[in-house]
């Protein structure tokens, strides 16, 4: 994130660094328009449902420093980015259910830029939620920020930032809450990472969204005769029937920023994805165009190792961390037993390969082979792949371009999976239904929920409200024609009336996706497209409990 943003300018002239301060501003009394009151993020219900957690009453401290590094990405790939201590991933946290997570933020970005943690997929108390400025003041380059707060769910989890598209930079890692009371039998575990990547080779995050802000109407479109700005739609779609696959877009390895002017008077496209197409995605599959797609933060041609032996079985936990893509994956010679998403039990079913959209985790066990073998995470059609191996004998590695049978096998969703019966939400009728229309499209880049782009300076403006104690449903209508992840904060929703229990799920274009949950968790949480991009944007919303 560069030091002069929309966001950043907000933040600083609050002049904190902590949570505290933003809650008398942030809601509680209801404005003199006959605004509705809401429950502040820091407050005394939030405080007092809070108390009623299961605690085991540990508390693993510690200390996250987000500052510039050097990271090597294998292969003699070297980039300059921002991490946590010094690595990307991020080193591992691992609690136990109940387990209270003490973990202080020290910013040491440069540029005066400042940052937060989101803890993606446990719902804390409100005011530990990482979101500025809606839960907390951002917290000041120099300064420190202690998150607490009890981590009383069991899964696969994530932290990122969730400052201006800070999450597309090397600052994430993994947080997994285990259960003591685990009832899958597994002789191991490895964490599988995957990410798109861009920073330090062809540009920044920063102008990659620079470039997109353009949109397609800005955008030179080399000699093609057709002209995107003759679209009757915000959406891309089709851009008036023009075909996008032979478009051609620069490369290069320039630090700068990316959209310049052309002799025609449109914008050069460094960074933009032409004719990405997944019929798993329902069309577009994507709007950035990355160098590397990683696994564990290496490159396929200087992979990550998991070494086991014939016959053991490893529950792999799969965390998508990308900005931008999804990816399909799969074991080379291998079938996967999908048990988790997000964190929840589902029905067991096994598949050759699944799909994995960006803030999306999956649990799966698989019995190791004799041998070498491709972890390979396709970029949905991106034309493009991450890997890692699994070795469990002798045997050469593959080509980091190998692309195994099982990725054109049986592939899963989770539109296909059913929750288990032990956390399926009991069947009822819904106290509230919002009716959550993705809008807008790459003509403008104008991406928004029901019309209107998330405001950082008025981030209550249009909240969407519940109450406590009801039963809400959401209803997902994708008005664009382009695939988004939608992402609640603070809660866990059920996919249909058995679907599987998610926080994150992908809405295909012209589709509409309902979910249910419960309003158990007071305070104030975003909903918004897990692409950094379209996020930014302004596909998101804030869901309020009124007071």
């Amino acid at each position: 994130m560069n030091s002069i943003n929309r966001r950043s300018v907000l933040l600083a002239g609050l002049g904190v660094a902590g949570a505290g301060a933003l809650a008398a501003c942030s809601s509680g009394s209801g404005g003199s328009n006959g605004s509705p009151s809401l429950v502040s993020p820091g407050s005394k219900v939030v405080a007092a449902t809070d108390k009623k957690r299961k605690s085991t009453g540990k508390v693993q401290n510690v200390t996250l420093t987000a500052a510039s590094a050097m990271l090597d990405l294998g292969g003699g790939v070297m980039v300059k980015s921002w991490a946590f201590s010094g690595r990307t991933p991020g080193k591992e946290l691992r609690l136990s259910a109940g387990d209270t997570l003490a973990a202080e933020l020290s910013n040491q970005l440069p540029n005066k830029t400042t940052t937060s943690i989101r803890w993606h997929g446990i719902a804390p108390r409100s005011d530990m939620d990482g979101v500025p400025p809606a839960t907390q003041a951002a917290v000041r380059a120099g300064r420190n920020f202690t998150y607490r707060f009890i981590a009383d769910t069991p899964g696969t989890y994530f932290f990122h930032p969730h400052v201006g598209v800070q999450l597309d930079r090397g600052l994430y890692a993994p947080l997994i809450v285990e259960d003591p009371k685990e009832l899958l039998q597994y002789d191991d575990e490895w964490v599988v990472v995957l990410d798109d990547w861009v920073d330090g080779v062809t540009g920044t995050p920063d102008e990659v969204f620079a470039e997109l802000r353009q949109g397609m109407g800005g955008m030179d479109m080399g000699s093609s005769s057709a002209s995107p700005s003759s679209s009757s739609s915000d959406d891309m779609g089709d851009m008036g029937g023009m075909d996008m696959s032979n478009m051609s877009m620069s490369g290069g390895t320039s630090d700068k920023a990316s959209a310049s002017p052309t002799a025609s008077g449109g914008m050069s496209m460094k960074f933009m994805l032409m004719g990405a197409e997944s019929n798993l995605l329902g069309g577009d599959a994507g709007d950035v165009k990355y160098p590397y797609h990683l696994v564990n933060g290496r490159v396929p041609a200087d992979p990550d190792v998991y070494t086991g032996k014939p016959g053991k079985r490893v529950r792999l936990r799969i965390i998508n961390a990308g900005g931008d893509t999804a990816y399909r994956v799969a074991l080379g010679g291998h079938k996967l037993t999908i048990t988790h998403t997000d964190g929840f039990p589902v029905e067991h079913q096994q598949v050759d390969a699944l799909l994995v959209g960006m803030g999306e985790r999956y649990d799966v066990l698989v019995t190791l082979a004799d041998g070498v073998f491709p972890l390979v995470a396709l970029a949905e059609g991106k034309d493009a792949s991450g890997m890692a191996l699994v070795r469990t004998g002798s045997g050469s590695a593959p080509k980091p371009t190998v692309r195994p049978k099982e990725l054109d096998g049986m592939i899963m969703t989770a539109s296909q999976l059913k929750a288990a019966e032990d956390v399926r939400l009991e069947t009822k009728k819904a106290d509230r239904v919002h009716r959550i229309e993705l809008t807008g499209g790459m003509d403008k880049y104008n991406w928004a929920i029901n019309g209107k782009r998330f405001d950082m300076n008025h981030p209550t403006a249009n909240p969407i409200l519940v109450e406590q104690g009801q039963r809400i449903r959401l209803d997902f209508v994708n008005k664009t024609t382009m695939w988004h992840p939608m992402h609640l904060h603070g809660h866990t929703y059920q996919l249909g009336t058995d679907g599987p229990r998610k926080d994150t799920s992908i809405v295909l274009p012209k589709k509409t996706v309902s979910v249910h949950f419960d309003a158990d968790n007071p305070g104030q949480w975003m909903l918004h497209c897990h692409n950094a991009y379209h996020g930014e944007a302004g596909m998101m919303a804030l869901v309020a409990y009124q007071a």
